[in-house]
């Protein structure tokens, strides 16, 4: 089987959106960081942690749709491995297991490089916190109690593309939680909601007839387009926040150009009328999340 195979059923064009966060944690880091020799590491390993939990999702996602039935002729979005037929499920499931133990093995790497041996209280934390991550990615949609069945995807990916991704990340270098942090965590969070948001609006009626029960189905398409709307804004309006409490130059403002687009989306999902139209919003929405991330990252350094 071809590397192009897996590399498609890996969707690429997902993991900028899944690094946005362990950059804001990191940079948030760097003024008193940088120096260590150290931090480098860390950031490639917690680089390379949260790419491994993203193929590892994409491949469960891939296994555990296509198993269940989900992915069928009525999905909008781009056919996936196991519906297309390039991949078996039994072959999927080799690929799961094989990233799993890869990308258990840096999350190892990176816990001892941030905590080396004195710290065991802490790395036993992240190590629990890693396996947590492993099985969320997993338990979206494999499995009888796959999570992303019962409508609680939204509130995964908050927890870990968010919450965990910043303020995780920034621990590794601090070792200390910082309060002011939380506003951008909780920004890269609702954003990273929004584009599973969006996923869902415009998958609802297959996922209706597929009995996948995420949050559109269960509060309806028009719920769930005032749902988006409010979280896209609450994220704009947290990072503009972070900015005021962290007493920005107008200078280090150069983040609010990753808003442009986001404003410009929030127009086509007011005025939409047919769900087949989002698909494209979801690559807006995800590269305008990592723009924000990027752009925040940079006047961090200032």
């Amino acid at each position: 089987m071809s590397a192009k195979i897996w590399l498609e059923a890996a969707r690429l064009r997902t993991l900028p959106l899944s690094i946005s966060g362990i950059l804001v944690g990191s940079f948030y880091a760097y003024k008193h960081y940088s120096d260590s020799p150290n931090y480098w590491i860390i950031f490639g390993l917690a680089f390379l942690t949260t790419l491994g939990l993203q193929v590892l999702s994409n491949f469960a996602n891939d296994y555990g749709d296509g198993v269940k039935g989900t992915d069928n002729k009525d999905r909008i979005g781009p056919q996936r491995a196991i519906q297309s037929g390039a991949i078996t499920p039994e072959q999927m499931k080799k690929g799961i297991i094989i990233v799993s133990v890869a990308t258990l093995i840096i999350a190892i790497s990176l816990i001892y490089a941030s905590f080396g041996s004195d710290n065991f209280g802490f790395s036993l934390f992240f190590f629990v916190l890693g396996l947590a991550a492993i099985t969320a990615a997993i338990k979206y949609t494999v499995g009888k109690s796959a999570y992303g069945y019962r409508g609680l995807g939204d509130l995964f990916v908050f927890i870990f593309f968010g919450l965990v991704s910043v303020l995780g990340t920034n621990f590794l270098f601090a070792q200390t939680l910082d309060i002011k942090l939380f506003l951008p965590a909780i920004s890269v969070g609702l954003l990273s909601v929004a584009v599973l948001n969006l996923n869902n609006m415009r998958d609802r009626e297959s996922d209706i007839k597929a009995g996948k029960n995420t949050l559109v189905v269960k509060i309806g398409a028009q719920n769930a387009k005032r749902y988006h709307i409010g979280i896209v804004v609450t994220a704009m309006l947290l990072g503009l926040a972070f900015a005021i409490w962290s007493d920005f130059e107008w200078k280090q403002y150069l983040f609010v150009l990753a808003y442009l687009p986001l404003l410009k989306h929030l127009k086509t999902v007011i005025d939409n009328k047919d769900p087949k139209a989002l698909d494209p919003e979801l690559k807006k929405v995800a590269l305008s999340t990592f723009l924000f991330s990027v752009l925040l990252s940079v006047v961090l350094t200032f």
